[in-house]
C-alpha cells in the first residue's frame, strides 16, 4: 500500500504531455536508466544501484515530494522518521537490508551508492528537458544547467552524459527565446 501511494505522489516536474510527473515514475525511469547503464560499471553491482533508485524516495509516500530547491534539512529529517518507522515494521531480513542500503545511499562512500545519486539527478534534468519549457519556473533555467555535476564528478563517463543533457537544455532554452 505505501509503495502504491508514489503512484500518485506528484512531483514537480511534468511529462511531455503536460501532466506532473508522479514519484513511482521517476523512479521507473531512473531504474531503466540503471538497467542501460550496467555495461558502463561493470565493476558496480548494479543489481544494488537499482535496489537503491526503487527504494530512495519511499519516504515521499509520507510527506509528498519537495523540490530540491525547497527542501530543507528539517524536512529530510521527518521523511527519515517517517520512512524509519515504517520500515522498522517490515520482517526482519527486508528491514535490515532496506536500512544497510539507506545508510550506504547517505554516506554515499560506495560505487554503487554515487552511482544511484548521480542518476537520480540525472533523471531530473533529463525530465525537464522533455518537458515543455512552460513548465519550468524561473530558477529551473539555471538549475537545469548546472544540476547535478557534483554528483556525477566522480566519473568521467557521467560527467560527459551530464555534458550532453546540459546541451539539450542550452539548446531547450535558446528555443524557448
Amino acid at each position: 500500500n505505501l509503495a502504491e501511494r508514489l503512484k500518485d505522489t506528484t512531483r514537480h516536474c511534468y511529462t511531455k504531455k503536460g501532466r506532473k510527473e508522479s514519484v513511482g515514475e521517476h523512479c521507473w525511469m531512473a531504474s531503466l536508466m540503471a538497467f542501460f547503464l550496467r555495461d558502463e560499471f561493470p565493476e558496480a553491482d548494479m543489481d544494488k544501484v537499482m535496489k537503491m533508485i526503487i527504494i530512495h524516495d519511499l519516504g515521499e509516500a509520507f510527506t509528498g515530494d519537495i523540490p530540491a530547491f525547497d527542501k530543507t534539512k528539517e524536512h529530510e529529517k521527518t521523511e527519515e522518521k517517517l520512512l524509519y518507522d515504517w520500515v522498522k515494521t517490515l520482517p526482519e531480513s527486508y528491514r535490515d537490508e532496506m536500512l544497510d542500503l539507506y545508510k550506504e545511499m547517505e554516506e554515499r562512500q560506495t560505487l554503487e551508492a554515487k552511482i544511484y545519486k548521480a542518476i537520480d539527478g540525472l533523471e531530473a534534468v533529463v525530465q525537464h528537458n522533455i518537458s515543455d519549457i512552460s513548465t519550468w519556473i524561473p530558477r529551473e533555467y539555471e538549475m537545469n544547467v548546472t544540476y547535478g555535476y557534483d554528483k556525477v564528478a566522480f566519473s568521467e563517463y557521467l560527467t560527459g552524459l551530464r555534458d550532453e543533457i546540459q546541451k539539450d537544455t542550452l539548446k531547450k532554452i535558446e528555443e524557448a527565446k
